[in-house]
């Protein structure tokens, strides 16, 4: 029978109890002996590692050595082969039939054949390496057998090589006693250093002479034969002023006999014969030519003219030839001058005439001038003027709009319509009248075309609707470089053109990218435009649909984005079919693609944004009495408590008097007797502390803008949007009107 730890007879509590501590004592002397046989484990590994990398280390360290012991066997070849290389090169020079030698980067002699300077006995043995080359030239420059010319010095010809010397590659002969010659062909190798190659062309340059005579011969021959068959005359004296050729012309000119041009005349007996016959024209007289003929220095070309006889007029040119010879040449002009008399005959009975037509021209084109400017004059004024009177109608038929009878909303809404058209209609004038002035200033910025596109199609999708036509804005990411506000009215009139011409269909405006620029379309399902009428539309009041109303417009919107294109430089396009439709586009640069929110929504017009205004205090300062009285009425029906005044002094003393301070502060820039408004709010603010404010004008001028953003005003342009007025006093913060930089 096996002995056991466990009694079976003993309950199944008490079995158990032993079995916890036999399992306990078992595992706690398994964890004693593992912790005993780790340690000494983890040495046996350690030293097994170790002998591992010394092996590895000894492994590497004999690959070095092999390595070595290989490399210096190479270089002991390569020094073998470099002591062969150079030999050879010896010999190979040395078998060059040439004078050869190599000068190093530091202008030092490192190798020369025995031919090297075999002209110069004198210098040869100085012609050993190590000499600078310098000293070399000083060597050539001082030796005898070198033959200069009576006029240069050794010296002087040291330095003329020693220029030549500068330059990559240099070929020149040099002439040695007893009438022998040398080429020296001096070329800088790719290490800067210099290669220099002496060829004796003694009997190259003998032979060379001989064909030269030869062929000076022909060409005296030739040269005769040419001077007989020009139709100039013409005379060549040497140096010692002795006729030295001649031709049969210059004695029919100068009519001299034949029988006196003999060689070797005197150019004085000649020039005596020939004067007697000839008067000078012009500031050369005969004196000056003798003076020229006779004078020592390097003479420059000679021009003049002579009449011989009172028909023939005789065109004379002199110049000087190297050897201090001259060339006269005499050449018949007389049917030239006789042209050219009768041409000035014509030219001065044209020039009368052109100088006639030229004044009636230039009054008729400053007629043009004055005509222009005082219509760009009269529009901008009258549309300035327009813009007053326009305002107050507009606020009255707004405060109607919230009449309770539905016939005068009905009527408000009308007349608030045709309103709108006039604003539209004088805004294009201005448009139109500051382009054509060339008053109209460009800012370019980075405009994010998304944010545009939907502002714009957030206006013009009610309109469109209206019409039944489905207007799809392609959303976009893209950044051009522009001003915001013409690119925005450029787009606004093609979006509205395309809504004016379509009848039915859609309307769908997006960008594409084109290289470096994006080019902005608006696609129509409309009328199309026919291929003749392509052009005529971008001009000043032209419309394909003639019987239109003045409210659909008056042909200006295509003319405007004609001329602000031009002033931006954006290229415009137009693709149309008749009966399909049109695509209008413009080429914008592109700036960057940096990602623009497109989920993000502009803040909402209506009344309920803007809070409850009821309590508000507005001060009202405005001197034309039916605007101020529109505005106040327009104010007080939102619940603002309107302080209105003519001018500044009448708002400080009411103020003072009644001792309130506004909310907000509300001024027309042009008050009466000179006033602004923008001194008006300052001297109000700086009594009574900072108030919101800002200023109403028909003024569009950069001047008011740029004085309004450095002062922190809200600029609203007149006709006054009273929905921005709303939001001004609401509190809400209105963004720029992008009219007031058109």
């Amino acid at each position: 029978m096996i002995p056991t730890l466990i009694n079976p007879n003993d309950p199944l509590e008490r079995q158990n109890e032993k079995l916890l501590k036999i399992a306990e004592s078992l595992m706690r002397r398994v964890e004693e002996s593992t912790n005993a046989s780790g340690a000494a484990y983890a040495q046996f590994q350690r030293a097994a590692m170790l002998e591992q990398e010394v092996r590895a280390r000894t492994q590497d360290l004999e690959r070095a050595l092999d390595l070595l012991n290989d490399s210096n066997g190479r270089l002991a070849l390569a020094n073998q082969e470099t002591e062969a290389a150079r030999a050879n090169l010896a010999n190979a020079i040395e078998t060059v039939q040439e004078g050869f030698a190599l000068f190093n980067t530091d202008e030092e002699l490192v190798l020369c054949n025995s031919r090297f300077g075999m002209h110069m006995p004198d210098i040869r043995k100085a012609l050993v390496p190590g000499l600078q080359f310098i000293d070399y030239v000083d060597l050539v420059s001082k030796s005898h057998y070198l033959s200069l010319p009576e006029s240069e010095t050794p010296l002087d010809w040291a330095t003329r090589r020693m220029e030549r010397h500068q330059d990559d590659h240099v070929i020149f002969n040099v002439r040695m006693s007893g009438r022998r010659w040398v080429q020296v062909s001096e070329h800088r190798t790719l290490d800067g250093g210099t290669v220099i190659l002496q060829t004796d062309i003694t009997d190259i340059m003998r032979v060379e002479r001989q064909e030269r005579d030869r062929i000076l011969d022909d060409q005296a021959r030739l040269i005769r034969a040419t001077l007989e068959h020009i139709d100039q005359g013409l005379c060549i004296f040497d140096s010692k002023q002795r006729l030295a050729g001649w031709n049969t012309r210059a004695s029919e000119l100068l009519a001299i006999p034949t029988t006196q041009f003999q060689m070797g005349a005197q150019f004085s007996t000649l020039f005596a014969r020939a004067r007697a016959e000839m008067t000078f024209e012009g500031v050369t007289g005969p004196e000056a030519v003798e003076a020229w003929v006779n004078s020592e220095d390097e003479r420059p070309p000679l021009s003049f003219e002579v009449n011989r006889g009172r028909t023939n007029y005789l065109s004379v040119f002199a110049q000087e030839m190297p050897d201090k010879g001259f060339v006269i040449s005499f050449t018949d002009v007389t049917a030239e001058r006789q042209a050219a008399q009768a041409l000035a005959n014509a030219n001065e009975m044209l020039e009368q005439r052109v100088a006639d037509r030229t004044e009636e021209l230039a009054e008729a084109l400053l007629d043009a001038e004055r005509a222009n400017a005082s219509k760009s004059r009269f529009v901008a004024a009258a549309s300035h003027d327009l813009l007053q009177p326009l305002s107050a109608a507009k606020l009255y038929v707004a405060s109607l709009g919230g009449d309770d009878d539905n016939e005068t909303r009905r009527v408000a809404a009308k007349a608030e319509s045709a309103l709108n058209s006039v604003e539209h209609i004088l805004e294009a004038l201005l448009d139109i009248s500051k382009l054509d002035s060339g008053r109209a200033s460009v800012h370019v910025s980075t405009v994010p075309l998304g944010d545009m596109f939907r502002q714009l199609g957030d206006a013009f999708r009610p309109a469109a609707h209206a019409k039944g036509l489905d207007l799809r804005i392609v959303p976009t990411k893209a950044r051009v470089a522009s001003d915001a506000a013409y690119l925005r009215r450029i787009v606004q009139n093609l979006m509205s053109n395309a809504i004016r011409y379509s009848e039915k269909g859609k309307i769908l405006v997006g960008a594409r990218h084109v290289g470096n620029s994006v080019r902005i379309e608006v696609w129509d399902t409309g009328i199309g435009i026919p291929k003749d009428q392509q052009e005529v539309v971008f001009r000043e009041f032209q419309r394909l649909n003639a019987d239109a109303s003045a409210a659909e417009g008056m042909g200006l919107g295509l003319a405007i984005v004609e001329r602000a294109c031009g002033l931006l430089k954006h290229p415009v396009r137009l693709e149309s079919e008749v009966g399909k439709g049109t695509m209008l586009s413009i080429e914008v640069p592109r700036v960057d693609m940096v990602a623009v929110d497109t989920d993000r929504t502009e803040p909402q017009n209506d009344v309920e944004q803007n809070g409850d205004l009821a309590g508000v205090i507005a001060l009202l300062i405005e001197n034309d009495e039916n605007l101020r009285n529109a505005l106040t009425m327009t104010m007080e029906g939102w619940g603002v408590n309107v302080i209105d005044c003519p001018g500044q002094d009448h708002a400080v003393d009411l103020l003072r008097e009644i001792e309130v301070s506004p909310d907000f502060i509300i001024a027309d820039y042009q008050l009466d007797d000179g006033a602004l408004g923008t001194d008006a709010i300052k001297a109000i603010t700086d009594e009574f502390g900072p108030i919101p404010s800002c200023i109403i004008s028909a003024n569009r001028s950069i001047e008011l803008i740029d004085a309004c953003a450095k002062s922190n005003l809200l600029l609203l342009p007149k006709p006054i949007d009273a929905q921005r007025l709303m939001q001004f006093l609401g509190g809400i913060v209105v963004p720029d009107d992008p009219k007031l930089r058109v």
